[in-house]
């Protein structure tokens, strides 16, 4: 029997732009079945944005954001960018948090997950003054990024930084991942 085809891992998948401001009408119920019709099991959603802890064959793991995307499109019409983390990657994730505990603003802190690591000449080309007040920083296929002024007014978006580093991203607020992280290994 081919090992990559029965041994599973606890993965995260981070959906963008769905059931915000009543735009791209996505029933949680709905999302994971689609994950359970590809070949996902324990499959587990958390809040309506788009977040699901689930277990996967390590064959499927690569192909399935854009099986995923295809199951939305077909039943919904909408393009829905699906992202993947393992619970490894989500680890180091918050291990590498570079604002510190005691940061002033570490309540309004965000990750953006990118769905490539961004060539360096992309990241040296951002605006650090684009968004005064906010502020980021870039770890491998991650944003941190802080928002004083709430993220609602930042120009530090997933528009802004998708353009600029030729990639797809999903921001989660810092409580969001510490809860999906608690997810993973629960």
């Amino acid at each position: 029997m081919n090992e990559s085809r029965t041994t599973t891992s606890k993965m995260l998948a981070l959906l963008r732009g769905i059931n915000v401001g009543g735009k791209n009408k996505l029933p949680m119920k709905d999302l994971a079945a689609f994950f359970e019709a590809v070949g996902c099991t324990d499959v587990r959603t958390f809040i309506q944005s788009g977040n699901v802890v689930f277990r996967a064959p390590n064959n499927l793991i690569k192909t399935l954001p854009s099986l995923i995307s295809k199951r939305i499109e077909k039943r919904f019409g909408y393009q829905i960018p699906v992202l993947i983390r393992t619970t490894k990657e989500l680890a180091t994730v918050i291990q590498n948090n570079p604002f510190p505990e005691g940061h002033p603003h570490a309540n309004s802190l965000h990750v953006f997950f990118l769905a490539d690591a961004p060539a360096v000449h992309s990241v040296a080309a951002l605006d650090p003054n684009r968004s005064p007040g906010d502020s980021f920083i870039i770890r491998g296929r991650e944003i941190y990024a802080i928002f004083p002024n709430g993220a609602g007014r930042s120009k530090l978006t997933n528009a802004y930084f998708d353009a600029k580093l030729s990639t797809t991203s999903t921001a989660r607020n810092w409580r969001t991942i510490h809860t999906l992280f608690d997810l993973l290994n629960g």
